[in-house]
């Protein structure tokens, strides 16, 4: 069911160069605040207790903070939102690169303006590419996503050496793209604030609670989050325990992140084109389950088949809730009010993976358990996101 597109652009606001210019580049940003850490941690000697809250702190704020994308929006527009969150995400990039209590304070603000922008980004691109553009767009969101991460991660060690090993220069460095990403969003300004739509309007996102679709897209969105985030705390972990060097266990890794990007463009162009998603969901549930059973049970020196498989489903799944927001929603600000639901429970729930697949590995000496676990909750996952895939507007026709 095809939604009904809202004007772009009118004379006298920024042409649509601008506006691309601008969408890329924020996008850019979603995760290079977080990519620089995990390669600078063998580096930095923090306290294991340091090292630990900074790995679940940025999906746990996410969690906590997506809800205020909303509150900005409604309050500042959509555009200014856009900008006030970029502006806390920089400030927080800055504060982080000042001693460990700066690098705890600023990594939760850094995740505030992030979280905001998790909201925003896909309403943002509902406004401004709609219609037969918003798959491509989303495919876009979803590989810069994952590629400024990739990006940062393969930069952080070298501007570490080059600033005389210093990591408080090496993150700082994630402030240049967020500063430059801040710049591009000031023409955007004169943009009219979103009217409020018919579905919603008047109520906090409270009335989503009631609705079987909406807890679909928070279970299919909240397990494949997790399933990444354990992904990429402890895949080359998991490869070195099977004997392979450390360096090319980072490299699986590596190849991995590569294919989220990969995944995250292609997953949400493909299913932009159709308006029942239920076999989408299954493709890149299917790959994940193949490339997590790969990865326990094929000889490692397969790993790059199972990492690449794996990291296109990773991808692809969080890639498609960005259009699945945008066609079970009737207009912006149903879509704003779904996004920030379904990534406050679902972040909420990927913050906890990390931590439970650490204590099951402790418990039971090996990986089997927590990939055996990850497997079943993406069995789950298969059942639980079917309503969510299914081509329908929430609260029409009392559905």
């Amino acid at each position: 069911m095809m939604q009904t597109t809202e004007p772009v652009a009118e004379s006298g606001q920024p042409g649509r160069a601008a506006i691309t210019i601008a969408f890329v580049l924020v996008c850019l940003n979603l995760r290079i605040v977080f990519g620089g850490v995990g390669p600078l941690l063998p580096y930095m000697r923090l306290d294991p207790l340091v090292a630990g809250a900074l790995t679940a702190f940025p999906p746990l704020c996410m969690g906590l903070f997506a809800p205020l994308g909303a509150v900005a929006a409604r309050r500042f527009g959509e555009a200014r939102a856009l900008l006030l969150a970029v502006a806390v995400l920089t400030v927080g990039i800055l504060i982080r690169s000042c001693g460990i209590t700066g690098l705890l304070a600023g990594t939760v603000i850094a995740s505030l303006g992030v979280a905001a922008l998790n909201v925003l980004t896909p309403v943002f691109v509902r406004r401004n590419f709609g219609g037969p553009r918003i798959g491509v767009m989303m495919g876009v969101y979803a590989m810069m996503m994952g590629g400024g991460g990739g990006i940062m991660a393969a930069l952080a060690v070298p501007i570490y050496h080059a600033a005389g090993d210093s990591w408080p220069i090496a993150l700082a460095g994630a402030a240049v793209p967020a500063a430059i990403a801040l710049a591009t969003l000031i023409p955007l300004l004169g943009t009219p604030r979103s009217p409020a739509g018919s579905s919603g309007a008047g109520q906090r996102w409270h009335w989503l609670l009631r609705h079987p679709t909406a807890w679909s897209l928070v279970c299919f969105f909240g397990i494949q989050c997790l399933v990444f985030y354990v992904v990429l705390a402890w895949l080359p972990a998991i490869y070195v325990d099977k004997g392979v060097s450390p360096a090319t266990a980072g490299l699986y890794l590596a190849l991995c992140i590569l294919a989220v990007a990969g995944g995250g463009f292609f997953g949400p162009t493909l299913a932009a084109r159709r308006d029942d998603h239920r076999r989408h969901i299954l493709v890149c549930i299917a790959l994940c389950i193949t490339g997590l059973a790969g990865t326990l049970l094929a000889p490692a020196e397969t790993g790059v088949v199972w990492s690449v498989i794996l990291g296109l489903g990773m991808g692809a799944g969080q890639g498609i809730p960005g259009v699945l927001y945008a066609r079970r929603t009737a207009d912006h600000l149903g879509m704003m009010q779904l996004s920030g639901m379904v990534q406050s429970f679902g972040y909420l729930i990927a913050a906890t993976g990390p931590v439970i697949a650490a204590a099951l590995h402790g418990w039971s000496g090996g990986w089997a358990w927590p990939i055996g676990v990850l497997l079943g909750l993406l069995v789950f996952n298969g059942f639980a996101g079917l309503r969510g895939g299914r081509d329908h507007v929430i609260g029409a026709d009392g559905r």
